[in-house]
C-alpha cells in the first residue's frame, strides 16, 4: 500500500491504529491495523528454527526478539502514519510453546515449541494409576476433564510435557526458573516487564480451573498431580485487557512512545477465530498455514474423550472454542518445494521462483480432480488430531510410472484438504451441527484452486476471507479496540470482508469420497508399521 493510500486508511482525521505483532515458527510479522482490520503496511523478519534429535523442536527467544525490533522498525520507518495514532501494541503468534526465564527476564535456555515431543515420557508418567483410560489413570483422566474441559496430549507436545522434561534433563535450568511463559506471554513480558499469561494461552498447562471462562484460576489439586510449582507460573488475565504500559527500554528499541497501551492478546488459534470473522457460536473457520487448525466458537463448556475434542476458553469473554489441529499442511507444500523440486544440493542448480506458489496454483488448476487416484498423506511430523499420533509419517500412495510432479502436487493440496475432512467429521459429531459455509484464512487460502479443493473434499461452502494471511494481526487488533472500549464483539463480521466464495462441485464429489474412504483405510492400515519404524523417536 503507498504512503498516501496507508495514510488515507488510517484516516488522518484521528482514527486510531494498532501495532499488532504475530509471532508464527518462521518468524514475527508485525502490522499496522485499522477498526476495520485492514493491514495498512507490514513486515516480517525469519527466525531459526533447531530440530533435534529425539524430537526436539526450539527457538531462541532472544531470536524473536530481536526480529520483531527489526521489523518493527522498517515498518514505521515507512512513516505510514503518524506514530501518535498508535493507540496500543497487541501480541498473538504460535501457542503451546515454553520460555524458561529468570528473575531478570532473560531466558535461560532456548524456547521449547509446540513440535517438541520429549516430554512424551513424562506425560506417560503422569498419567500412571488404575483404570486406564486413553492412557491416563480413570480418577486423574476425570479430575482434568471436569476442571479444565481436556487433559495433556500423550504426544508430549503441551507446555506442562516441556516443564516436565525441563525439569528431568536440565535440573539446574528449572531450578533457576522464575517463570514458564508461553511465547505470546514472553512477548508481554519484554514489552512491559510483567509475568503474566492470558487465560487462554495458559490453557494447554492443564493446571487452570476453565469451568468458569471469564475467572480462569490455577487449581491446586493439578498443580499437585504435576508436580509443578505455582510459584514458577505467571499470573492470569483475560485477553480481552491491558497488560501495562510500554517500557522505557522496549520503548527506545521499538521506536515508540513509553507507556503505549499493551494489550494482553491471546494465542493464533484464538486471534484467528476473531480476524476471520467467524465469532458466532457454532461458526467454522478453517486455517492453512505451515500448521492447519478447524475451529468453531461454542456457548458452553463440553469435553469428549473418544473423539478427543475439548471446548476451552477463547479470546471473547465469558466464550468456549472447539479446535481441531493438523501438525503439518502448508509446511508439506513447502518440503515439496525445498526438498524434492528446487533442493539445495549438488544435483539441483535451480532455484525456486519468488512467485512459486503461484506457479504451484497454476500446474495444480490443469490436474484432474483425485491426482490419477494418487493420495498424499499429511503427516510429515505426527499429527494432532483428528488422531493423536507421534509415530505417523507421510507420503505418497499409488503412485505409477506415469506418475508426474504436477500430479504430486495436486495431492498434496488434496492430503491436506482430506485431513481437514477428517477434523470436520469429529468437529460435526462433537457440536452437533452441520457447518457450512466454512471460512478460510492462512496462506493456504490465498491459493483460489486449495479454496476449491477444500469445498470440493468437505462438500461445504468455502468463503475465502480477503487478505487471509493477516487474519491473525486482525484478530489481535480486534481484541485491542475491544480492550479500548472502541467496539462490540458484534462489529467484527461487518468488518470482515469475503474475497471469494467457492461451492462444492458435484462433478467432483464422487471421486473425493472414494478417496477419502480410502485415505482413512490407509491410516488405519499402516498405523502399526508407523509406531514399528518410529517408536524410538525422530532420528
Amino acid at each position: 500500500m503507498s504512503k498516501q493510500l496507508a495514510r488515507q486508511a488510517a484516516g488522518e482525521n484521528g482514527e486510531e491504529l494498532i501495532l499488532a505483532i504475530d509471532l508464527g515458527t518462521s518468524g514475527p510479522k508485525v502490522g499496522l491495523v485499522d477498526r476495520r482490520g485492514r493491514v495498512i503496511g507490514s513486515e516480517f523478519e525469519p527466525t531459526l528454527l533447531h530440530l533435534l534429535p529425539g524430537g526436539g523442536a526450539e527457538q531462541d527467544p532472544q531470536d524473536w526478539w530481536r526480529a520483531i525490533v527489526s521489523a518493527s522498525r522498517r515498518l514505521l520507518g515507512r512513516q505510514l502514519v503518524p506514530l501518535d495514532k498508535i493507540a496500543a501494541l497487541g501480541c498473538t503468534g504460535q501457542w503451546s510453546g515454553s520460555v524458561a526465564v529468570g528473575e531478570d527476564g532473560r531466558p535461560l535456555m532456548n524456547a521449547i515449541i509446540w513440535m517438541d515431543t520429549r516430554g512424551v515420557e513424562a506425560v506417560r508418567r503422569l498419567g500412571q494409576g488404575p483404570l486406564q483410560v486413553a492412557g491416563f489413570s480413570l480418577g486423574k483422566l476425570l479430575t482434568w476433564v471436569r476442571l479444565t474441559g481436556g487433559m495433556p496430549t500423550g504426544a508430549g507436545k503441551d507446555p506442562i510435557a516441556h516443564i516436565l522434561y525441563i525439569k528431568d534433563a536440565h535440573p539446574d535450568i528449572y531450578r533457576q526458573t522464575y517463570k514458564f511463559l508461553e511465547p505470546i506471554d514472553y512477548l508481554g513480558l519484554q514489552l512491559t516487564g510483567k509475568y503474566v499469561a492470558s487465560f487462554d494461552s495458559i490453557i494447554l498447562h492443564w493446571l487452570t480451573d476453565n469451568r468458569d471462562a471469564e475467572r480462569i484460576v490455577y487449581d491446586d489439586r493439578l498443580l499437585a498431580m504435576s508436580g509443578i510449582e505455582r510459584s514458577k507460573l505467571p499470573d492470569l488475565l483475560p485477553p480481552v485487557g491491558v497488560l501495562g504500559g510500554l517500557t522505557s527500554r522496549a520503548a527506545a528499541e521499538l521506536g515508540l512512545a513509553e507507556g503505549l497501551p499493551v494489550v494482553v492478546g491471546a494465542p493464533d488459534v484464538h486471534t484467528a477465530a476473531v480476524g476471520a470473522g467467524a465469532v458466532e457460536d457454532y461458526q467454522a473457520h478453517l486455517y492453512i498455514g505451515t500448521s492447519s487448525w478447524l475451529v468453531c466458537h461454542l456457548p458452553m463448556k463440553k469435553t469428549n474423550v473418544f473423539l478427543g475434542l475439548a471446548s476451552l476458553p477463547s479470546a471473547i469473554p465469558g466464550r468456549y472454542l472447539v479446535v481441531g489441529e493438523q501438525e503439518s499442511a502448508g509446511a508439506c507444500l513447502n518440503y515439496l518445494r525445498d526438498q524434492v523440486f528446487f533442493p539445495a544440493d549438488e544435483l539441483s542448480h535451480e532455484e525456486a521462483p519468488e512467485n512459486v506458489y503461484q506457479v504451484f496454483d497454476r500446474i495444480v488448476a490443469g490436474v484432474p480432480a483425485g491426482s490419477q487416484r494418487l493420495i498424499f498423506t499429511p503427516w510429515l511430523y505426527g499429527e494432532r488430531a483428528p488422531v493423536e499420533d507421534p509415530y505417523v509419517r507421510g507420503g505418497f500412495f499409488n503412485q505409477t510410472l506415469t506418475t508426474s510432479r504436477s500430479y504430486m502436487l495436486r495431492a498434496v493440496y488434496e492430503g491436506v484438504a482430506y485431513n481437514s475432512r477428517w477434523l470436520l467429521e469429529s468437529m460435526e459429531k462433537f457440536t452437533g451441527r452441520r457447518m457450512d459455509p466454512i471460512r478460510m484464512v492462512g496462506g493456504g487460502a490465498r491459493s483460489g484452486i486449495w479454496c476449491q479443493i477444500c469445498a470440493d473434499v468437505l462438500d461445504r461452502t468455502v468463503l475465502q476471507v480477503s487478505d487471509p494471511i493477516q487474519a491473525n494481526l486482525a484478530g489481535v487488533a480486534f481484541l485491542a479496540y475491544l480492550a479500548l472500549g472502541r467496539m462490540q464483539v458484534g462489529d467484527i463480521p461487518d468488518w470482515v470482508q469475503i474475497e471469494g466464495t467457492y461451492q462444492p462441485s458435484a462433478d467432483n464429489r464422487g471421486i473425493y469420497d472414494e478417496l477419502f474412504a480410502e485415505y482413512l483405510q490407509l491410516y488405519k492400515s499402516l498405523k502399526p508399521i508407523y509406531a514399528r519404524l518410529n517408536r524410538h523417536g525422530r532420528e
